[in-house]
């Protein structure tokens, strides 16, 4: 077992300082010991050792909870689920212990630096009904966006292309050649206010967008929007990648999910809640 654990994840951890802690567990809890003979089709669990991580600011606020879900208002740069550098200052861990649901599973996806609303579920049972009525497009969604104004860009426009993602490069990609797998529609909802553009500061003149996305790619409105012309304001990938440090929380992105209507794919009844965030959004406390 050694051996095997050393190819597997001795890049990642000190295996022989694990197995002399007893750290390598088997199902049943029990130690896993570096002289036991490999036995395939077994499962051995670990808990690696987590980074220090400066708090996230900003509150997660419930919008709504009830038996099945819980819908919550998210500051940005807090990330929806913990990976790679985002454990603890994660949606998933922060709500699961304040709300005390061990099973609270986020239902759709919102990038970390994306402020707005999440579903998620309460239990494992729920999870399938809402889960398949994002994967069918069953969901309404409306986000609202800061970005530049351009008077020579005729809204409301409907934006469709192919978009890509390949693992490991932050950007996305359009593949001018493939069929639409993305669709947006673009409206501008009103210019900024003098107060407004002054609490953003420098820059052009900028409006407040409604999107309504069709489709759900992988930074689809922050593709879509840059394609314009107009990239989100405080986007640090789009239309350049930016070398901002992770605990850099003083310029957020300018996107927001804002509003989410469904049928209850349980009891059928309208759903609908709205963010009270409001846009220009500040870095928060």
């Amino acid at each position: 077992m050694r051996d095997w654990l050393i190819t597997r994840v001795g890049a990642h951890v000190d295996v022989d300082a694990f197995l002399a802690a007893g750290r390598f567990v088997t199902e049943s809890g029990a130690p896993v010991l570096a002289t036991d003979p490999y036995r395939p089709h077994t499962f051995v669990w670990f808990h690696r050792e987590l980074r220090e991580e400066p708090p996230v600011p900003g509150a997660v606020r419930v919008v709504h909870r009830d038996e099945r879900i819980v819908v919550i208002d998210k500051p940005p740069f807090l990330s929806s689920i913990p990976r790679g550098k985002h454990v603890r200052e994660s949606v998933v861990v922060r709500m699961r212990d304040e709300l005390g649901l061990p099973e609270l599973t986020p239902m759709h996806r919102l990038d970390r630096i994306t402020s707005g609303l999440l579903i998620m579920a309460t239990e494992r049972r729920w999870r399938g009904a809402y889960q398949s009525m994002f994967m069918h497009g069953e969901v309404t969604k409306t986000y609202r966006a800061v970005a530049a104004l351009r008077a020579d860009l005729d809204l409301p426009t409907i934006v469709r292309n192919h978009l890509t993602k390949t693992r490991g490069v932050l950007q996305a990609a359009v593949d001018s050649a493939a069929e639409p797998n993305a669709e947006s529609l673009v409206e501008l909802e009103r210019p900024l206010s003098a107060a407004e553009e002054r609490a953003l500061g420098d820059g052009p003149p900028r409006g407040i967008y409604r999107l309504t996305p069709r489709t759900g790619k992988t930074h689809q409105l922050r593709m879509h929007l840059w394609g314009l012309g107009i990239p989100i304001v405080g986007d640090p990938l789009y239309p350049v990648v930016q070398d901002v440090a992770i605990d850099d929380f003083s310029t957020p992105l300018q996107l927001l999910a804002s509003e989410l209507r469904f049928a209850d794919p349980v009891d059928g009844s309208a759903r609908a809640f709205v963010s009270d965030r409001a846009l220009p959004l500040a870095a928060e406390e």
